[in-house]
């Protein structure tokens, strides 16, 4: 539960970015260039958490580079956790070809590093928002399709598909009314723990320079703009950085408890 409160803070914090950023995140003024946080010798309470080598404020740009990280960790996982459902359902139920052609498709895209893969396809196709959603979600898919396929395996042969199939409805019936709402609770924990790990490579890529380009905030970039004064600036790349890992940690330990909760085995 603390957990997903942090995680429904940083929501927040990306939603009202405007209201509650002390400054404009893209505003630059090389008298405040490299100011310290507050609390440090040197620091302006205005800038609470320090200025980077362009005095933009730092507070002010993590608080908008959460809309990057979350908008993307939320678009990736919807297209594709709904193209590895329709992939799995498909695969699992029907079997036969369709089976084999999906699997060994899912088992081609298993055998790239994902971020090696990310990083070529972005390299192909260029920086920007809907060219890394695009990338993630190109090899996303095939972890809920994986999960999909599973579950649909286990429950295509029982008792209530077999009566549904018994009175005549359709294979787009049976997979949709019957099957899909009984297997989506491991979808969406996996789900929900992806996202975690798409964060991670959207700030990797942004990293590297090929994700989202600047002046627009972004953590991964952020944290990139701040490896050459990490000895004497250490605030710059730290404070980025520590946003990435309270995010990433909440929304991993958040998953936990929906595997849990969604476990009937727990509540014995």
């Amino acid at each position: 539960m603390a957990s997903a409160t942090i995680v429904l803070v940083f929501v927040a914090m990306a939603v009202f970015a405007p209201l509650i950023a002390p400054h404009d995140p893209n505003e630059t003024d090389l008298f405040r260039r490299l100011q310290p946080p507050a609390w440090h010798e040197g620091g302006d309470w205005s800038y609470v958490l320090g200025c980077d080598a362009l005095g933009r404020d730092i507070l002010s740009r993590i608080i908008y580079g959460s809309r990057i990280s979350i908008f993307i960790g939320v678009a990736v996982i919807t297209v594709a956790t709904t193209i590895g459902i329709v992939a799995g359902l498909a695969a699992g139920y029907f079997r036969g070809w369709i089976d084999v052609a999906i699997s060994r498709l899912v088992d081609i895209l298993l055998g790239f590093p994902y971020l090696i893969f990310a990083i070529g396809l972005m390299a192909m196709m260029g920086p920007g928002l809907i060219n890394i959603v695009l990338a993630l979600a190109y090899k996303e898919w095939v972890i809920p399709c994986r999960v999909v396929r599973g579950e649909t395996l286990a429950t295509r042969d029982l008792e209530y598909v077999e009566a549904a199939r018994a009175i005549g409805a359709s294979s787009g019936h049976i997979m949709a009314r019957e099957i899909l709402p009984n297997i989506l609770s491991p979808v969406i924990v996996v789900s929900t723990i992806r996202m975690a790990h798409v964060i991670i490579l959207e700030a990797s890529l942004s990293f590297l320079g090929l994700g989202v380009q600047p002046p627009t905030a972004s953590w991964g970039s952020m944290v990139s703009d701040g490896r050459a004064f990490i000895l004497d600036a250490w605030w710059v790349s730290t404070f980025p950085g520590i946003a990435i890992l309270v995010l990433v940690l909440a929304i991993n330990v958040a998953s936990q408890g929906l595997r849990d909760a969604f476990d009937p085995r727990f509540h014995e």
